[in-house]
């Protein structure tokens, strides 16, 4: 066991073996034995485990893994951009309908003369790597986003800064969390690694912008205090059953928020059909969409 190493891909035998994870560190206990903290690669949550619990995964099977999680990314990309396109034909043919009043004898009202202004996102990640998969994941579903790396237990000290610096439609503050081994209350936050920070920084948002209209807020990872994260005052949380929760799933949460029209109300399970994870992973509120039409686009 003594060949495991800080950057080592690996999975716990207790657990069979059932989730890949990256060694960030080992630690020294109490007792003299070396524990090893772990981070999902596919799901947000942060662990420990000893040494000899641990398993060094060969290079083909960490290539299978990722393979398998690339395959269920792409799945729900293509889903989402097949709704976008029917939702885009019957919001355009809508405001067709209502401009068709301004149409002028060299200028039709035709769906290229309007353009989409989805709600802007500002991401905050408590994990480096985790956030760079996020903005490429919404560079390829065309939504604004900003992306700041900032640790999990830093955000509440600089979301007010970095709300009034970006002004974003849309706040996702996540990370890594995960329930401490020797507690099994679900109802204190001290049972968890990281849900206070999460509450606390929706708490110093919500001081700043109160309501969800103005501000939808996605807060929480991997068995995240759901309850506590919804009192403070986010919008979307993790996790109803403390279940894992996809690295993804806060993006194709506010996706579908980003892109659905002001004029209609999302209930919560429409928004969570489009997650990897599920109703178990992650609930909410209902939420009016971001999405505004502009009219007409410019040719530069």
């Amino acid at each position: 066991m003594d060949q495991i190493k800080p950057g080592d891909i690996v999975a716990r035998k207790s657990y069979g073996k059932d989730i890949f994870f990256k060694v960030k560190a080992l630690t020294i206990t109490d007792k003299g034995t070396t524990t090893a903290i772990l981070r999902g690669l596919d799901v947000r949550l942060v662990a420990d485990a000893p040494l000899d619990d641990l398993e060094l995964q060969p290079a083909e099977e960490v290539l299978r893994y990722r393979h398998d999680d690339i395959q269920r990314h792409n799945l729900c990309i293509r889903r989402i951009l097949q709704r976008r396109a029917v939702e885009k034909e019957a919001l355009f043919t809508r405001s067709e309908e209502a401009t068709a009043r301004e149409k002028s004898a060299d200028r039709q009202a035709t769906p290229e003369n309007f353009f989409e202004v989805p709600g802007r996102v500002l991401h905050l990640d408590g994990d480096e790597e985790y956030l760079d998969k996020c903005l490429h994941a919404y560079e390829q579903l065309k939504l604004p986003a900003h992306g700041v790396y900032v640790p999990e237990e830093q955000q509440a000290n600089k979301v007010k800064d970095l709300l009034q610096e970006y002004t974003p439609d849309i706040l996702v503050l996540t990370g890594h969390d995960g329930l401490l081994r020797e507690r099994s209350n679900f109802s204190d936050l001290d049972s968890y690694r990281h849900s206070k920070h999460f509450v606390a920084a929706v708490k110093a948002a919500r001081a700043l912008r109160p309501g969800h209209d103005d501000l939808v807020i996605f807060a929480g990872a991997c068995q995240s205090h759901y309850e506590a994260l919804l009192k403070a005052g986010a919008t979307f949380a993790s996790s109803p059953l403390r279940v894992l929760i996809h690295a993804y799933d806060p993006v194709f949460v506010v996706e579908r928020v980003a892109y659905t029209s002001i004029e209609k109300t999302l209930a919560p399970a429409e928004i969570i059909k489009d997650t990897i994870t599920g109703n178990e992973g992650v609930g909410g509120v209902e939420i009016k969409g971001k999405l505004r039409l502009g009219y007409p686009s410019s040719p530069y």
